[in-house]
């Protein structure tokens, strides 16, 4: 159970108290370091930047509508814009200016007698603000429960949902693709809920489009919001959460509040051969869940899976929490390596590789289902994993080696998603992106914050400059990194023209 109580509010609260300000192409002013001339094409970000409307909030983190920021390099200099995903139930909602349709952690605001007669997939929103791919000729904004949005590349101007060729209506397709960096092909799933709920494996062309398909029963409906590519596999770890489906179907309670974990049930792990999209081998293993997946490669005949590996479903609340501004708990993910071996689909050696809590993995593009040197994450500040606070580390592991690095934001500072950039022509190397957040030191509101402790620095990480802890209010930042020495701090910063919420998933499109 979450602890009840009500923390005491954190600086990164005002990431949510203000929705996102969209903003027009406009050059960013460089306030630290320079951007390598190396670095050409554009960083893309998802991410739910709206919570409120007309004094109704969301229940959940997942409900904020979807915003894009998009950032783009040439010559040395960056071009930012920011804007909504214009899904219909955002026009909708922005022109009666109040909410009209549930979401994963919320109703519709109707009377229980008229959502009983609604269909679910009429009565929730795409929020169209998890993910994105960045195809050839346009972008797509995930959201798993439905089909993407494609937005135009440059002006991010919304074209409307997108069926990659064979997507039905309300056909999902998850938020987390995996491209072969060999291929270019693209594989991502889709879960289709009913009397017996089904999981859509695709296989897409570079284009997106959508050239191979398989379809496998599930038990239930469970929660799966990721996969890995390893090798010549796709592998599925399925938690046991899984969702009342008659008070869902009813809308008598929002599909997060039905979502049930199941302790006593497995972890069902599926290996799929991808060039047929067909299953070779499962098997159970004792209960975990997991939001996000690292890599997964083949090492010596077996799988090799990196993921954020939680205990039980309790972070599902947790994230709930935030747009309201306060944690209860702190998130217990942990970083860790399993092997499987692919003919029986058998748990074998379980490593962990990071033991403090973290999330956001993330590997060079061309080390996808390969052996990746280096995996990089969001973590907690060094000192400590302080009650009610969000993660303000960026860390790279090296698996192989056991090395580690470290870089602390400082107080009051907090990262999204970190993205990775490859070197155009030196293999091994490249960059690591992230927006940064900087919330003011004192701020009024319910729970006010003032004077929030720096807490102790271990001498290797460079926290920035006190300097900037007069803020007059909250900021958003672009950071760079050096990959092969995060430690040292960012080699260039990047002033956003305002705030932006926390981003969920981020991609990089190279210069073609």
């Amino acid at each position: 159970m979450v602890n009840p109580a009500r923390p005491t509010a954190r600086a990164w609260s005002q990431a949510f108290s203000q929705p996102g300000r969209p903003f027009e192409p406009q050059p960013l002013t460089l306030l630290e370091g320079k951007i390598p001339p190396e670095i050409q094409g554009t960083f893309y970000q998802n991410g739910a930047a709206r919570f409120r409307r007309n004094g109704a909030a969301v229940g959940h983190w997942f409900d904020g509508d979807g915003a894009i920021l998009r950032v783009s390099f040439e010559a040395g200099q960056a071009q930012a814009c920011y804007r909504y995903v214009q899904t219909a139930g955002y026009r909708a909602e922005h022109q009666a200016d109040r909410f009209l349709k549930g979401g994963y952690g919320m109703l519709a605001p109707q009377p229980w007698w008229r959502r009983i007669g609604s269909p679910l997939s009429q009565a929730i929103k795409n929020t169209a603000n998890t993910a994105v791919l960045a195809l050839p000729d346009r972008l797509l904004a995930l959201w798993e429960a439905d089909r993407p949005h494609a937005l135009d590349l440059e002006t991010l101007e919304t074209r409307g949902q997108d069926d990659l060729g064979s997507l039905g209506a309300g056909q999902g397709y998850s938020a987390h693709p995996k491209r072969d960096p060999k291929t270019g092909d693209i594989f991502n799933f889709g879960l289709e809920a009913g009397p017996v709920t089904r999981l859509h494996l695709y296989r897409s062309d570079a284009s997106g489009q959508i050239r191979q398909r398989a379809a496998y029963a599930l038990d239930g409906v469970p929660l799966i919001h990721d996969m890995v590519l390893a090798g010549r596999y796709l592998v599925f770890c399925i938690s046991p959460v899984r969702l009342d489906l008659v008070p869902a179907l009813l809308q008598l309670r929002s599909f997060s509040d039905c979502l049930r974990w199941h302790p006593q049930r497995a972890t069902e792990i599926w290996v799929f051969d991808c060039d047929r999209l067909e299953r070779i081998s499962r098997s159970q293993a004792p209960a975990w869940f997991q939001w996000h997946f690292a890599n997964g490669f083949v090492q010596q005949g077996e799988i090799v899976l990196q993921l954020v590996r939680y205990s039980d479903f309790r972070s599902n609340a947790l994230l709930g929490e935030i747009p309201r501004g306060h944690l209860s708990e702190t998130l217990d993910g942990q970083l860790w390596e399993l092997r499987i071996d692919p003919r029986t689909a058998a748990l074998g050696e379980q490593t962990c590789l990071y033991d403090r809590t973290c999330e956001f993995p993330a590997v060079m593009p061309q080390e996808v289902g390969q052996e990746a040197r280096t995996i990089f994450f969001a973590a907690h500040r060094p000192q400590g994993e302080i009650e009610g606070e969000l993660m303000g580390s960026l860390v790279g592991i090296e698996p192989r080696t056991g090395g580690r690095s470290q870089f602390d934001f400082g107080p009051h500072r907090y990262l999204s998603s970190p993205v990775c950039l490859p070197h155009p022509t030196e293999p091994g190397q490249g960059w690591v992106i992230t927006t940064v957040f900087h919330g003011s030191g004192s701020f009024n509101g319910s729970g006010a914050v003032a004077g929030l402790g720096q807490g102790n620095r271990q001498a290797q990480h460079q926290a920035p400059s006190e300097k900037s802890e007069t803020t007059s209010g909250p900021s958003s930042e672009i950071w760079i990194f050096q990959s092969s020495a995060i430690e040292r701090g960012a080699i260039a910063k990047l002033a956003l023209p305002c705030p932006i919420p926390f981003g969920f998933h981020g991609t990089w499109a190279a210069k073609p």
